[in-house]
């Protein structure tokens, strides 16, 4: 509370707003234990230079943590699939792209252009003082809770600034005349009155009774639809900085000396309780008013020091600081650093019970009186040996680690066939698990990570059953498997998958069957409307679907009209067949101006970002973007064969 006093320096504000930001190096690790093949495979090409296994790792890691903060609710797995790791990969490239368009043309973020855009961040904006300053503090906080310093931040806001620069000329000087867009929206917002007959292949199951021959036949047929994945049974040892922490015992002697050296950093800072009477008066104001402020100060300061114990009182009356005056202009304990430093020079200085004279700062006049000295505790070595303990376990962890790191890599390399040497060695808990290529539903930690499921399941440590290379899973994490028990992949017996089979078989001839009466009923309505047997009539829009199938909605809006009533047939994929009778067009509504200007507006946006879309496409051309990962495809309904 009383912000406006609290020390937030220019030179700290200066971190917000750099000039000069340096360039910065995101290391997972120390050298000696970098992921092999410098990064691992190279996944993608932008520009001639590797976007890595381990780049996109880390890309998906700080993708999946800054989610995860906005979304604490999500559900983990929807975030670690193919699908959400391969747009990871996807934004990653297209990140290279534009930093390598912005690099080509010279766009540049100056630093003025920097300051605004961080003054104008409403985060940043919520972070601010009542008088304005920045609370680093929270600021720093917000960052580190996203691995990040003030520096890393604002360089990347300066680069995302610059790589915005690239599409930005195309966005904004995209546009669409009017005429166009009516066109355009007459077509996206138009209506049709259609009536609809559904063959639905559930309506057809019943006249499909398939033998059992028909479905062992069509079981020999598709094998590759009833393929039980590939197994195996692995131990494993993992190595990361907990697990050498735990190895970590920090003799007796180093901890006194440690306690020693450390002891008044570790007892904490003397504070200070003071009070203060404040006469407003802002380093812009002007002489005048400054002189006056002045005059009132010394008036207040005469009062005060004639009588000591009406400080409360007169502050009450008389300070102009609306947070303390309230409490007689207390502002309760206080280290050094949190203050304005002429504040804190003055209240640091004084005695107990001491009134200052006047002291100016930024703010204008204040008058303090020193009410309390609060000296730090000194605890006993052994009454903070626990913390101790963990103070010089955290330091020595990261030096430890790295020749763990080393022992390990060499370890599950030199004895290649057990991974209980170089665990018994480093004091690793060995463990089990039963996985396959692909994440089981719920699995985490390096059970979940790709990079050692691939290691686990290369043909040497398939066929040799020979540990795994030691494999980088996250920053100082290192993991290794051996296989034990390995299951390969088979098609299961009919008579365990024989239901299965016998609903695929069913509702593939069921569909057959909707789709064939579809187009009888198609070909004979034409000729004899009247024996048509359809809904009653709807009124159709992509707004507005009625409930029915997409394709139905599509082939409505699509048919042809040079001739009402107009009948078309669409397939409906394994749920049957539709027959549409279009009879007549809905013209659109005519909007109001306003909201036609705004249907118009949301045209030409849309037309933007189809052009700025089209220049990024010819970005990746010109900077020759190759993406060696196949892209997933989206899972759909039970192919029927």
């Amino acid at each position: 509370m009383f912000d406006f006093v609290r020390k937030h320096t220019k030179i700290m504000m200066g971190l917000m707003f750099l000039l000069i930001i340096p360039a910065f190096i995101l290391v997972g690790g120390q050298e000696s234990f970098k992921s092999f093949n410098e990064g691992g495979e190279t996944v993608a090409k932008v520009a001639g230079k590797d976007i890595k296994q381990t780049d996109w790792d880390n890309a998906h890691r700080n993708e999946v943590q800054r989610i995860m903060a906005a979304q604490p609710g999500i559900d983990p797995k929807l975030l670690d699939s193919p699908e959400a790791r391969y747009a990871t990969l996807e934004n990653l490239v297209q990140q290279r792209v534009l930093a390598a368009a912005a690099d080509k043309f010279h766009l540049v973020t100056s630093d003025s252009r920097l300051a605004r855009s961080l003054q104008e961040d409403p985060t940043i904006a919520s972070l601010r003082n009542p008088d304005g300053s920045l609370d680093m503090a929270r600021y720093n906080q917000l960052l580190a809770a996203q691995n990040m310093t003030p520096a890393m931040f604002e360089a990347q806001v300066r680069s995302d600034l610059s790589q915005r620069q690239v599409v930005a000329g195309v966005a904004g000087t995209a546009f669409s005349a009017g005429a166009e867009a009516d066109v355009a929206l007459n077509a996206l917002l138009e209506k049709r009155e259609v009536q609809v007959a559904l063959f639905k292949t559930t309506d057809f199951a019943a006249k499909v009774n398939p033998t059992d021959a028909e479905l062992e036949a069509w079981y020999k047929d598709h094998p590759a639809l009833f393929q039980a994945p590939e197994q195996a049974t692995i131990e494993y040892a993992v190595l990361d900085l907990d697990a050498v922490k735990n190895g970590i015992q920090p003799n007796e002697q180093d901890l006194k000396t440690y306690f020693k050296e450390n002891a008044d950093r570790l007892a904490g800072k003397e504070e200070r309780r003071a009070s203060h009477i404040l006469v407003n008066a802002p380093k812009d104001a002007s002489a005048d008013d400054r002189k006056k402020a002045r005059a009132k100060a010394e008036e207040l300061l005469v009062q005060v020091k004639k009588n000591p114990a009406s400080f409360a009182d007169v502050a009450k009356k008389n300070s102009q600081d609306t947070g303390s005056a309230v409490n007689g202009g207390d502002l309760d304990f206080f280290g050094r650093g949190a203050m304005v430093k002429p504040f804190e020079d003055a209240a640091f200085a004084l005695t107990k019970g001491d009134i200052s004279g006047i002291v100016e700062s930024d703010f204008g006049y204040h008058i303090i009186q020193l009410t309390d000295i609060r000296a730090p505790k000194q605890r006993s070595f052994e009454e903070m040996r626990p913390e101790l303990e963990v103070e010089l376990k955290n330091q020595q962890a990261p030096a430890k680690f790295a020749e763990a790191a080393d022992a390990f890599t060499n370890g599950v390399y030199e004895q290649a066939d057990s991974l209980k040497p170089v665990a018994d060695r480093l004091k690793l808990n060995l463990q089990t698990a039963s996985l396959s290529r692909t994440p089981a539903p719920g699995a985490k930690g390096v059970l979940a990570n790709a990079k050692f499921l691939n290691a686990v399941f290369s043909s040497d440590s398939i066929e040799k059953k020979r540990n795994t290379e030691a494999v980088e899973t996250a920053p100082n994490q290192l993991v290794a498997g051996r296989i034990t028990q390995y299951t390969a992949a088979h098609t299961l017996p009919f008579a365990e998958v024989k239901d299965q089979v016998r609903l695929r078989v069913v509702g593939a001839r069921a569909t057959e069957l909707a789709k064939k009466d579809g187009q009888e009923k198609l070909a004979a309505w034409k000729a004899n409307p009247g024996a048509a047997a359809l809904s009653t009539p709807l009124v159709l829009s992509r707004e507005n679907s009625q409930q029915q199938p997409v394709q139905v909605v599509n082939a409505a809006l699509r048919a042809d009209l040079s001739s009402l009533p107009a009948w078309v047939g669409t397939d409906l994929g394994e749920q049957g067949y539709a027959v549409v009778k279009i009879n007549k067009l809905v013209p659109r509504e005519v909007p109001a101006e306003a909201l036609l200007k705004q249907g118009r507006a949301q045209y030409s946006q849309g037309w933007a970002g189809a052009e700025s879309r089209a220049y990024y496409n010819s970005l990746k051309e010109h900077f020759k973007v190759k993406i060696n990962v196949t892209k997933p495809v989206a899972k759909t309904g039970m192919d029927a064969g």
